[in-house]
């Protein structure tokens, strides 16, 4: 099992039950999982090491000709089907949805001949270092470790070999063999067995009914279902919030150290959230994530964090797991992210732009969102002259960023529209005052009048893809002449094989070494840029390069590497997603929705 290649990351698929998720990959393995919770130890970890670091394979024995794998409709339950010489094999994953106690189930179904099959189970609690206590008690496989407990049960008959579970049986045309894998707390009894076929049932229906909701029509609403569903399954529904992605440490550059830990919940998600929940029909997860969002800044305004747990934690230690090598050697391996103690000013204004959007929607206000917002804005009166790490969380200096002040702009613009047009209370002239200064300052302090283009921060001359969303966000109208120079400069040196950077790595004093990917989400903002310039065609042809990028089953990571012709970064990455379908709906004819359309000048 050592030394095995990594299979590209595009090779992966998703499954998940809105509290936690699994990696499956097209050979039949589930290389990744953690339990409980998205943010709870993995018991599979491979994907980050080797099979001994934890993986379930469920396979063909012999050689496989050829590999078709699919979600059944508008579902998260994925269908994995072998050819091999004695005959086609079907593998069906899914997790059933929205249950306390987490189940993995896997049917192995005969389509035509008799196949020999291989099973191969290496449960390794706590990232791929705890070996647990494994034994047989009445007839089910339990393994244990500190506070984890894994049952297995299926009738096929399985053995231990060098600390891993293997099975090999034969599945004939119309056989269908089942798996259920069930996590309990080690200190509890197990729970009472679920039935394989009908949990797989349970799930496709479940997610049917939701797939049901979805009201974007258009031409690409089959690749928006799917990033609707990816968000939902990104969801941890207790609570509402979203993690940013299923993994950590996932490269941004093959061999690099920029390997993050991306299962949390970001404040700058927010307003991109809420809106592409909102513009397809899905209130409920819109008002969950609302309240979420409410509940995790809630208490005082100096303690406002940039990203917390999904349940709302604050405290997110960033520790370094030395005995996994890394995806393809890419190491460190980190869990928890020190970003949390960063300064980034942007997040008052993702805060009160989402907060914004959602009243714009009519989703009924909170007692306490306003006053929370107001004390938020008398802080950043303050805070948003000094320096910041900004959206990007570089680990060098603090600088002044520029898209830092335009979203401090965006705080002080929305408090402005909350009295004008929602007739809440505050002191609107003090505000008034506060935007019309960081406009003024931003628009002198941020533009470099030689390369004709608002730069990543003050008296720096580097770019950002970031300010592709000053007319999102309405900073600047889309026609401005300084907007249209800024876009030209972007496009002339941050393209990279017809995608954007976020900046350049070698230039700008971020704290890390160079070298990373093309950042997706930043093209879809391109794309968004060109729609409203009214460069249609141009818009339409990078969403459909971006669309092209998902691998088969319609996913897509953070980043992508034009030259290599992978995907890069936790996968699947939420805002990748939510960028493609904000960016269908931009460039989607519809009747006019003005409850919805983000501010723009």
């Amino acid at each position: 099992m050592a030394g095995e290649a990594p299979l590209p990351i595009e090779d992966y698929a998703l499954i998940g039950d809105t509290r936690t998720a699994a990696l499956v990959n097209r050979n039949g393995s589930i290389d990744w999982l953690c339990l409980p919770r998205f943010d709870s130890g993995a018991c599979f970890a491979a994907l980050l090491g080797d099979p001994h670091n934890g993986r379930w394979l469920l396979r063909p024995a012999g050689e496989v000709r050829a590999t078709r794998r699919r979600y059944r409709g508008e579902t998260l339950v994925l269908e994995t089907e072998f050819e091999t010489a004695d005959g086609t094999v079907r593998v069906i994953d899914c997790m059933p949805p929205d249950e306390e106690i987490p189940n993995l189930v896997r049917v192995v179904e005969g389509v035509e001949g008799a196949v020999p099959m291989r099973m191969e189970l290496v449960i390794r609690f706590d990232y791929g270092w705890v070996v647990p206590w494994v034994r047989r008690v009445d007839g089910v496989l339990s393994a244990v470790g500190g506070p984890d407990a894994l049952e297995l049960r299926t009738p096929v008959e399985h053995h231990g070999e060098n600390l891993t579970t293997v099975a090999d049986f034969t599945v004939h045309e119309g056989q269908r063999v089942p798996f259920v894998l069930t996590w309990h707390p080690s200190h509890e009894p197990p729970p009472p067995a679920i039935d394989a076929e009908a949990a797989v049932a349970l799930s496709e229906s479940w997610w049917q009914r939701w797939s049901s909701r979805c009201t974007h029509v258009g031409p690409w609403r089959e690749a928006v279902m799917r990033s609707l569903l990816t968000l939902k399954a990104l969801t941890y529904t207790p609570t509402g919030g979203i993690v940013a992605a299923p993994t950590t440490s996932l490269p941004e550059h093959i061999g690099g150290v920029r390997n993050w830990d991306y299962r949390y919940t970001w404040l700058r998600d927010a307003t991109f959230t809420l809106y592409a929940l909102l513009s397809s029909g899905y209130r409920e997860e819109a008002c969950a994530w609302r309240e979420w969002l409410l509940r995790a800044v809630a208490g005082s305004p100096q303690q406002l964090h940039l990203m917390y747990g999904v349940a709302g934690e604050r405290r997110l230690p960033e520790l370094t797991l030395d005995w996994l090598p890394g995806y393809a050697g890419s190491a460190p391996v980190r869990v928890g992210n020190a970003a949390i103690k960063q300064r980034q000013h942007d997040v008052y204004g993702e805060v009160m732009d989402a907060l914004h959007v959602a009243r714009k929607a009519g989703i009924p206000p909170s007692a306490n969102a306003w006053r929370l917002q107001r004390e938020l804005l008398d802080l950043l009166e303050s805070k948003w002259k000094e320096p910041d790490e900004g959206l990007w969380e570089v680990r060098g200096p603090s600088r002044h960023f520029t898209h830092s002040k335009m979203m401090a702009w965006v705080a002080f613009d929305r408090a402005v529209k909350a009295v004008e047009r929602s007739g809440l209370e505050g002191p609107v002239e003090r505000w008034r005052v506060s935007r019309d200064t960081i406009h003024r300052e931003v628009c002198s302090r941020g533009w470099d009048a030689a390369k004709k283009a608002f730069t990543q921060s003050y008296d720096c001359p580097q770019l950002d893809a970031a300010l592709l969303m000053m007319p999102l966000v309405g900073f600047l109208p889309h026609h401005d002449s300084r907007v249209i120079s800024t876009v030209a400069a972007i496009e002339r040196e941050l393209l990279h094989g017809g995608l954007l950077l976020r900046y350049k790595t070698a230039e700008c004093q971020d704290g890390l070494p160079p070298g990373e990917g093309t950042f997706l989400l930043c093209s879809f903002w391109l794309a968004d840029n060109y729609a409203m310039q009214g460069r249609l065609d141009e818009a339409r042809t990078l969403f459909e390069r971006l669309l092209a990028l998902r691998n088969d089953v319609g996913l897509l990571a953070e980043q992508y590497d034009p030259i290599a012709g992978h995907q890069l970064g936790n996968f699947p990455q939420a805002f990748s997603h939510v960028g493609l379908i904000n960016t269908a709906y931009n460039l989607t004819p519809r009747p006019p929705a003005p409850a919805l359309e983000r501010e723009r000048s």
